[in-house]
């Protein structure tokens, strides 16, 4: 039974993403905490992107420490599976620090951000030339690795 779950899972969680993003549901508390628990099943079976978006919920429009706390421990699950949004968010998470669960760990922070950003993710590719640009991160200044990362920006037309 444990498999077919795994299996369902991530069909369980596009259709309940398609849901959640519908304007009928965005309104009823009701629908809202239903889709909340089918988000949590699909987590909890196994779907990386379940987890990601639901510890994304959780973590950062959560109410309550638990909530969020509990959402960081959701995102560091689809991080370690590989998600570079959750990748992203757990380095913004250790970079900072939340309450006594996640202590402020540079070296973490940078571990998750260098992860996100090798999987080709916008922000934390920033973040890691701003990083070696500044000597943040417990990094040295390196202009060069700076000037690598941002040489993986697109281009904005009219931009910097």
């Amino acid at each position: 039974m444990r498999f077919l779950m795994r299996l369902l899972a991530p069909a369980l969680f596009w259709f309940t993403f398609m849901l959640f993003r519908a304007s009928p549901f965005k309104r009823s508390e009701r629908k809202h905490r239903l889709l909340m628990k089918w988000f949590r099943f699909a987590a909890d079976n196994g779907s990386e992107k379940a987890l990601s978006v639901y510890g994304h919920l959780l973590h950062f429009r959560g109410e309550g420490v638990q909530n969020r706390i509990q959402g960081g421990i959701y995102l560091q699950r689809a991080a370690e599976k590989g998600d570079s949004k959750a990748c992203f968010q757990m380095g913004k998470i250790y970079e900072s620090g939340f309450e006594h669960y996640f202590q402020p760990d540079q070296a973490r922070a940078l571990s998750f951000y260098r992860k996100a950003a090798e999987a080709g993710h916008q922000l934390a590719i920033r973040r890691l030339a701003d990083a070696y640009d500044a000597g943040e991160l417990g990094l040295e200044v390196d202009k060069a690795e700076a000037g690598r990362w941002s040489d993986r920006l697109p281009e904005i037309p009219g931009g910097r």
